[in-house]
């Protein structure tokens, strides 16, 4: 196998820049969109049709618990995409991993609802959501590993920032959609979307999701080869079990990037789901929030996630200039700081809330834009897809699956007050700073070994 895909690469031509950026851009932007799909109707819609009604709270907790289950799913996903990405290439596996997303997200928009098929209908969202993170577990390792292999010298970090902007886009482009829809739709109670939107109009978004997969695949499928597998197969340096490998071999590596990515994902799902809960709950509702209407409060988000993108972008020069280290481990000391500034910024009126977005949201772009070119750069390219993907996806586990519903219960526990959420973000960011700290920098590493 080694010697056929050698020369089969052997007189490939080079991906051009243009190519490599779009490449790595597009995939997340599709994959990040149709997550940020299922996030927003986990809040808005799935609590009123997939679940018995009666209970406000257990109906969005068990909505979150299945937005929770595609974190599972995840590490799975990048056990197996890994394999694929270590063994037979980069190429075939971004594409099967955007085939997997892409159809999932098609069939939720065909699902029945609870009133249709009872306890059926949960259980097949279920499954399509498990779907999904297994998708997102092969899907973000490899686009890292498009823009990072293919990247001029002192310029990884910054071709690094492309498949990180596509959580940004994705956002936009998502929620942008759900918007028009409701605004065709309107509704004449702010708390509920209309009865059109419930039983029609929420599809949309999902079925829409196939077109940009289309797109995708036609993008991926000019890709060839980065150098960096190329002169693996040639050196017949191609791991049998790539996981075993890098358990052996890197298991120090593979627990300090887990660890690095724990802040930005619990910062990223407190900004984009809790958020929304919190910032569309009445302020005479069992658990009170911020009482704001659906339409305002999106468009405040988006807002807030495009300092996101800005932010990721300047993130990358700053990473090549101070070095991947050194800059989380000033932008982790700032999360810390945000999490206790939580109840005076939310208390403030308007003016504190959109502040607090803003803040909350280029902090993610300034922690999250680094890590597309640390977490491959722990790794040799003979396991560097499966490496990335296990820390990136674990992490997920840690953070991004529980923090919806440990952000919810100290909700509850703190009678509607934000404040021990916060507190949470803050202490999960300590541990990420520990980590960053018993690290080493990576800037230097040579791509190719």
């Amino acid at each position: 196998m080694s010697s056929t895909l050698a020369a089969g690469h052997a007189g490939a031509v080079a991906n051009p820049r243009s190519r490599v950026l779009l490449a790595s851009l597009i995939g997340t932007t599709i994959e990040f969109y149709d997550f940020y799909v299922y996030a927003t109707a986990a809040v808005l819609v799935f609590p009123h049709l997939f679940f018995p009604p009666g209970n406000d709270t257990t109906a969005l907790l068990a909505s979150f618990a299945i937005f929770g289950a595609a974190m599972v799913a995840r590490p799975l996903g990048a056990i197996f995409f890994g394999h694929l990405g270590d063994k037979r290439g980069r190429k075939v596996t971004l594409v099967g991993a955007l085939l997997t997303m892409g159809i999932a997200t098609f069939l939720i928009g065909l699902l029945p609802t609870f009133h249709q098929a009872g306890w059926f209908a949960p259980a097949l969202l279920v499954v399509m959501r498990l779907a999904q993170g297994f998708a997102l577990g092969g899907e973000w390792s490899g686009a890292a590993l498009v823009a990072t292999e293919n990247a001029p010298p002192g310029k990884r970090a910054v071709y690094g920032t492309f498949p990180q902007l596509g959580a940004p886009l994705g956002f936009i482009l998502a929620n942008g959609l759900f918007l028009v829809i409701a605004a065709l739709l309107p509704s004449e109670d702010p708390t509920r979307p209309s009865d059109a939107f419930l039983e029609w109009g929420w599809r949309i978004p999902f079925l829409f999701s196939i077109v940009m997969v289309a797109v995708g695949l036609w993008v991926r499928l000019h890709l060839v080869e980065s150098t960096a597998f190329k002169k693996t197969v040639t050196d017949g340096k191609v791991h049998k079990l790539p996981l075993a490998s890098v358990f052996r071999t890197h298991f120090r590596q593979l627990v300090l990037g887990t660890f690095y990515m724990l802040a930005t994902y619990v910062l990223f799902y407190l900004m984009t789901t809790f958020s929304l809960s919190y910032g569309r709950a009445g302020t005479g509702a069992a658990l009170p929030g911020l009482g704001y209407d659906y339409t305002t409060f999106v468009l405040m988000m988006i807002i807030g996630v495009v300092f996101f993108g800005i932010f990721t972008l300047l993130s990358g020069p700053w990473a090549e200039r101070w070095g991947r280290r050194r800059t989380l481990i000033a932008v982790t000391l700032a999360i810390i700081a945000f999490g206790l500034t939580w109840v005076p910024m939310l208390a403030a009126g308007p003016v504190g809330v959109m502040a607090w977005l803003i803040l909350g949201f280029s902090l993610m772009g300034m922690t999250f834009g680094p890590m597309g070119a640390l977490l491959p750069e722990l790794f040799p390219a003979n396991v560097r897809y499966t490496g990335s993907g296990i820390a990136y996806n674990v992490s997920s586990i840690l953070g991004a699956a529980v923090a919806p519903f440990i952000a919810i219960a100290l909700w509850a526990w703190g009678g509607g007050s934000p404040f021990w959420v916060g507190i949470y973000l803050s202490a999960m960011a300590g541990l990420t700073l520990i980590a960053l700290l018993l690290g080493s920098e990576t800037r230097d590493i040579d791509i190719e070994a």
